[in-house]
């Protein structure tokens, strides 16, 4: 254990080596005393019922807080950017349902939902590792206005549940900010929109991931892995019985 502690050049030798070794010692010290006491066979399927009964337990608890083992978060997942020369004039996008935004609901700006659609529509817009790269910097514009539209009600009781999930959409709208020379020494006044400038509207697609799928089959494996060892030390007790009735029969 202190030498596969002590391994740094490698990180992936290094993890292989403290999982095989916390596995030979805590589950393989168990079916050590179990294999001493019951039989080695015996022993084994009753260390195995035990580890994958622990498992499924642990892999509801992944699922039900979204810890543990999981698989991708839910993000925006940015379509297009539309330009235009107003905040209401998306007719140019490919999406049907912008071309009307009186039928969207408005993001608060407190809300965190809006902060994580900024964030998302502004990594594909700024930067030079932007999918859009309509902007150098995140200084350069100023977000206006942020929508959005479907998915499930969040106060409904049955939008925790799994099922089919409607389309869940989210417009971001920014405007280039108007460029302000700031004095030396002097700390630059708040941003505020250029009014002449066109409006960039970021339209996305909300990606529910599969944050919950990992955990959710590997509880499902390990039940079954579980009810298989369960099942073969229920049938071998019933031979035993029967074998032990038969043999007082006999006597």
């Amino acid at each position: 254990m202190t030498l596969a502690l002590e391994l740094a050049w490698d990180p992936q030798i290094r993890a292989i080596l403290i999982v095989a070794l916390s596995m030979a010692v805590l589950p393989g010290s168990v079916y050590l005393l179990l294999g001493t006491n019951l039989g080695t066979r015996l022993g084994f399927l009753v260390a195995m019922a035990g580890f994958w009964g622990w498992m499924t337990i642990m892999a509801i608890i992944w699922a039900l807080y979204g810890i543990g083992y999981v698989g991708d978060s839910p993000t925006w997942h940015v379509v297009e950017a539309v330009t235009s020369e107003t905040k209401d004039d998306l007719s140019a996008a490919a999406l049907t349902e912008a071309h009307d935004l009186s039928t969207w609901d408005e993001i608060p700006a407190d809300d965190p939902s809006r902060g994580e659609a900024q964030a998302s529509a502004s990594a594909a817009i700024a930067g030079q590792n932007s999918s859009l790269g309509l902007f150098e910097a995140e200084s350069e514009y100023v977000v206006v206005d942020a929508y959005e539209k479907g998915g499930k009600d969040p106060d409904s009781l049955l939008s925790e549940l799994p099922g089919p999930h409607p389309p869940h959409w989210a417009i971001v709208q920014v405007q280039r900010a108007v460029v302000v020379d700031v004095p030396f020494g002097e700390a630059p006044p708040p941003a505020e929109p250029d009014e002449d400038q066109p409006v960039v509207s970021v339209i996305m697609e909300r990606d529910l991931g599969s944050k919950r799928l990992p955990p959710v089959a590997i509880a499902l494996a390990s039940a079954i892995i579980f009810g298989i060892t369960c099942n073969v030390l229920h049938r071998r007790d019933r031979a035993v019985t029967e074998a032990r009735a038969a043999a007082a029969a006999n006597a």
